[in-house]
């Protein structure tokens, strides 16, 4: 029993010294991301206007899943 015990406490152990080295990691991100401009949020790229897709390849695309959908189902049937 006393194994398990010093197992629990090497454990709860590794757990702070963890907790320490992300608050650590978190105050360097605050302070680049504070002094370069960069949103907290992440890198993202300023939100760009989606393309449109035409009807032909819409239709090229919807025919190629109807063929995976089909092919799939063909193998696994379980009658």
């Amino acid at each position: 029993m006393s194994n398990l015990t010093s197992v629990v406490q090497q454990l709860k152990k590794e757990r702070d010294q963890l907790q320490g080295r992300i608050e650590q990691l978190n105050e360097a991100l605050k302070a680049l991301t504070s002094t370069s401009g960069v949103r907290r949020q992440g890198f993202a790229q300023p939100s760009r206007r989606r393309r449109t897709m035409s009807v032909a390849a819409r239709k090229r695309i919807a025919a190629a899943q109807r063929a995976r959908w089909a092919k799939w189902k063909s193998t696994h049937r379980t009658k």
